[in-house]
């Protein structure tokens, strides 16, 4: 049988039509919408707080590209896991996690029909810790405001990571969006295709993508399932079905 994200238990792709995302309640798209104006105005208040400070320090370079290459091996960690593991049918990361990956991979243009709060209100809900750190590291010494302005630049990558995704699914996403796919800044298309064809267990960066190729040449994903199954016994996509 072949490795595949596990699929949604009570909706298999050959079963009628194909699963699509709810729209979420007025609740979930209030905090959607209230976490997209936090971080928003949190990154905007780092930068003027920080860019007097940084100016064209040389390290600044150096510090942006670190933390586009964590921001992207972090967004492939995390789908990953809700690849991986669990049951959509778990009580909130189910929901909010699990389902929406396993949603993607039964029927990815669900993704291309999903608004600009529902795709990207929960990514902004999830960098406010790191924008709340930026804001809290004392900055007077050089080592402080070079992770300060690392967790600022982490955040600033993460924070469009679906929207990113979405782009790389998109048959003509917009042009300026296309040169920075051309040029590898942000997820390329041809590189995400991987991801979607068997046996679906790699690739799993969609910030940048940057992490994809060395990622699967040496296994990293494979290696971190075997040390979970030895250390919780849990067996990866335990609730796939058989392709």
């Amino acid at each position: 049988m072949e490795l595949r994200p596990a699929l949604i238990a009570d909706l298999p792709p050959t079963a009628g039509a194909p699963p699509a995302l709810a729209a979420g309640s007025r609740a979930s798209q209030a905090v959607e919408a209230a976490s997209l104006v936090a971080a928003a105005i949190a990154l905007t208040c780092l930068i003027v707080r920080l860019g007097p400070a940084v100016g064209l320090a040389w390290w600044l370079p150096i510090v942006v590209l670190a933390a586009g290459v964590v921001a992207d091996l972090t967004s492939g960690v995390v789908h990953w896991i809700a690849d991986t593991w669990g049951h959509e049918s778990w009580p909130v990361i189910g929901a909010r996690l699990l389902r929406p990956f396993r949603v993607h991979h039964v029927n990815p243009d669900d993704m291309l029909g999903r608004g600009f709060l529902d795709l990207n209100g929960d990514v902004a809900l999830l960098t406010l810790p790191l924008l709340a750190t930026a804001w809290l590291l004392p900055t007077e010494s050089r080592a402080g405001l070079a992770a300060a302005t690392f967790f600022t630049a982490w955040a600033a990558w993460a924070l469009p990571t679906n929207q990113v995704h979405q782009w790389a699914h998109m048959a003509r996403p917009p042009r300026p969006v296309r040169w920075l796919q051309r040029a590898r800044v942000i997820l390329p298309p041809a590189v995400h295709r991987v991801h979607h064809a068997s046996p679906y267990a790699t690739h799993y960066c969609i910030a940048t993508g940057w992490n994809n190729a060395w990622t699967a040449r040496t296994g990293f994903f494979t290696g971190l399932e075997r040390i979970a199954t030895r250390l919780t016994g849990l067996v990866p996509r335990a609730d796939e079905a058989p392709r």
